[in-house]
């Protein structure tokens, strides 16, 4: 399988509001830059979307190493709280959890793909981490350009 490495964020202004997403691939020297944005939506919503559409942005099954500087997006896989959630119908006790079905759609992309979590630092020296958080603030002020 290819390995492909990812970065991924996601933003919001006001929180809900507008939102914005950002990722970016790489493979074999190559990089790709995606990007998306939402008129009304919160930030765990774009980090989670920042995710998903970068995993289907690929072709093929591959291996990717997936950094996040979210924890929600991280955790849910390395601490197993995704594992929980679907035993327990989607829930955390007796709360729905949110974001069901951005959680399903990541799980199908999960076993197309070997995905490795990986958390890392937001808004420090990692290039790459903070080209995504350019992507996704970029996102959310055309938005609330197109709003003026």
């Amino acid at each position: 399988m290819k390995l492909v490495e990812i970065y991924t964020d996601g933003a919001c202004s006001f929180n809900p509001g507008p939102g914005g997403w950002g990722a970016v691939l790489m493979f074999n020297g190559k990089v790709k830059a995606i990007s998306g944005g939402e008129e009304e939506t919160t930030n765990n919503k774009m980090e989670l979307q920042a995710v998903i559409s970068a995993l289907e942005t690929l072709r093929e099954p591959c291996t990717v190493n997936l950094y996040s500087d979210s924890a929600y997006v991280v955790n849910a896989f390395l601490q197993n709280w995704i594992d929980k959630w679907q035993t327990n119908n989607w829930k955390r006790g007796r709360d729905q959890v949110k974001n069901v079905e951005f959680w399903k759609k990541l799980l199908a992309l999960t076993k197309i793909h070997n995905v490795q979590f990986i958390k890392v630092k937001g808004h420090s020296d990692n290039e790459f981490n903070n080209e995504c958080d350019r992507l996704a603030r970029a996102e959310v002020d055309k938005i609330l350009g197109e709003r003026l």
